[in-house]
């Protein structure tokens, strides 16, 4: 960037190339990191490739670029890890696609809901709120320590591990367990 190096005149046009400039660049970089749906943050993380698989396994990739806007809740691969010994195998055959289709949209809230959504409808709800998820289940979020924590129809719960990861059509939260309808 020459304009940087270029000795200032101190002249009011000089400042103003100067900070349009600077806006341009910065907007284009924040143009960038929210160029990404919720399918590629998955792609682009090194913890989220298990999950990866099983989306693709389900046929689930389409759905999920598609307009949403989605709240995607992603658990890590140290999540499917959790599974029962064979789980995981048994749900990527073919043959056990719709089970696995199941499982991911019960990880996926119709929605926008970033971390202050959930806050506010779980304070809304007297400590809890009730989800109702993409396969027609219900996921029921509240707080436990100060984090939010989300309680499967099975009893099982994971913890949110980090929030807002912003995309094109929707959000995504990371979780540490898979959760079960």
């Amino acid at each position: 960037m020459a304009f940087l190096t270029h000795r200032s005149t101190n002249k009011p046009q000089d400042m103003n190339k100067i900070i349009i400039t600077a806006s341009l660049v910065l907007a284009s970089t924040l143009s960038f990191a929210q160029s990404k749906d919720v399918v590629d943050i998955a792609i682009g993380s090194k913890d989220h490739t298990t999950l990866v698989t099983a989306v693709k396994a389900a046929d689930l990739v389409t759905t999920l670029k598609g307009k949403g806007p989605f709240t995607l809740f992603a658990p890590t691969n140290a999540a499917f890890d959790k599974l029962p010994d064979g789980t995981l195998d048994g749900l990527l055959k073919p043959d056990s696609k719709a089970a696995l289709s199941g499982i991911l949209t019960y990880h996926v809230v119709a929605g926008n809901m970033d971390a202050a959504a959930v806050t506010a409808a779980i304070k809304a709800g007297n400590g809890k709120a009730v989800l109702t998820t993409v396969n027609g289940a219900k996921l029921t979020a509240s707080f436990k320590d100060g984090r939010v924590m989300l309680t499967d129809s099975k009893g099982g719960t994971a913890m949110v591990t980090t929030t807002d990861l912003k995309a094109t059509n929707g959000v995504v939260h990371v979780i540490d367990t898979v959760l079960m309808p």
